[in-house]
């Protein structure tokens, strides 16, 4: 073989080096985990299985070594509190499992996306990053927004600078706060926003930017596991409006509910009857949280209101609020130490 072929030849091994992508080995691992919700709907009540999501987004390949597993194929409207229990337990056997995982992305629908993602945001116990995400519109809709979100999704989970900040929900290109997102339009794709305190930061076609981290406590900062829990205790929300007879408030108490999230008008303010039956049910040892239906502003309470079992929620919505006060009540039914898991959560 002459000098000069062999010369050919270490070029066109040099350039074939140079021409392939990255290898699979050497790019990080994520595990998609999917729940079901619009992302995989199609028409009627079949969903797309998470491996047909993957397969939708070859771009996919070019991020990361995505791995997929199947949790269940329901919209989020069916979500409940087992689900969230069984799928906090799942991402923290795995993420102990499997060190190699650089992150985790959930599919779901965007009814309760939200409450899923915040019992997660307080109950995985690893600093590695997990992202909600999901669409307003269908798989097979004219501009779907699903593959995008969920090329996002991954390319977040994949990024180094995403660990530690909490779980995310990475949506139209943007990064949130579990705790501060909120669903703010019944149809338009840039429905999720973090109005109040904005979001984390974006994704744009150079990489993922973050501007900000939460300050709250979460994940192994947060309460402790739920590795041994088996069921969350019952806590139901209910709505105030002009003339309530606090009725409702007071038949959710006589069936011995664990406590109560009370969605009460601006600055955690009542109607007179439900005033009253809540400083009752507080006396009983039912703990009530306080929470507005007004979008942004927080929910002021005071040492002796919390004393007498009413909990100011804070800036959490009713929902959240609600979140928060089925993981308190693991660990106590003092109004005074739930308000304090409400004012570091």
């Amino acid at each position: 073989m002459t000098q000069g072929f062999r010369n050919a030849l270490a070029g066109l091994a040099a350039f074939l080096l140079m021409s392939v992508p990255v290898g699979a080995q050497e790019l990080p691992v994520v595990r998609v985990i999917a729940t079901g919700g619009t992302i995989a709907s199609r028409p009627g009540d079949d969903q797309l299985t998470g491996s047909a999501l993957i397969e939708a987004v070859p771009q996919l390949a070019g991020v990361a070594q995505v791995e997929v597993e199947e949790f269940s194929r329901i919209g989020s409207s069916g979500m409940t509190p087992d689900h969230w229990l069984l799928l906090a337990k799942r991402i923290n056997e795995l993420l102990d499992a499997e060190p190699d995982i650089s992150g985790v992305v959930v599919t779901h629908g965007t009814d309760t996306m939200e409450e899923t993602a915040y019992f997660l945001h307080l109950t995985i116990k690893d600093l590695r990053p997990v992202v909600l995400t999901g669409s307003m519109r269908s798989a097979t809709a004219i501009s779907a927004d699903g593959p995008a979100n969920l090329l996002t999704a991954v390319r977040v989970a994949a990024d180094t600078n995403a660990g530690g900040r909490g779980v995310l929900v990475v949506l139209n290109d943007e990064i949130h706060s579990a705790r501060d997102v909120r669903k703010t339009d019944n149809n338009r794709i840039d429905t999720f926003l973090s109005a109040e305190w904005g979001a984390l930061g974006v994704v744009d076609s150079d990489g993922v930017t973050f501007r900000r981290s939460s300050e709250t406590l979460h994940t192994v900062q947060a309460l402790p596991s739920v590795a041994g829990v088996e069921a969350l205790p019952a806590v139901p929300i209910v709505a105030d409006f002009a003339g309530n007879d606090a009725m409702v408030l007071r038949s959710w108490a006589q069936q011995g509910v664990a406590g109560i999230v009370v969605q009460a008008f601006g600055g955690g303010r009542t109607s007179p009857e439900m005033r009253r039956a809540i400083s009752e049910i507080a006396s009983e040892g039912i703990p009530v949280v306080l929470a507005s239906r007004v979008p942004e502003g927080r929910v002021i309470g005071s040492g002796q209101q919390a004393q007498s079992g009413v909990v100011a929620g804070g800036d959490l919505p009713p929902h959240k609020a609600r979140v928060l006060l089925m993981l308190a009540l693991l660990h106590s039914r003092d109004g005074t130490e739930i308000q304090a898991i409400f004012d570091t959560h």
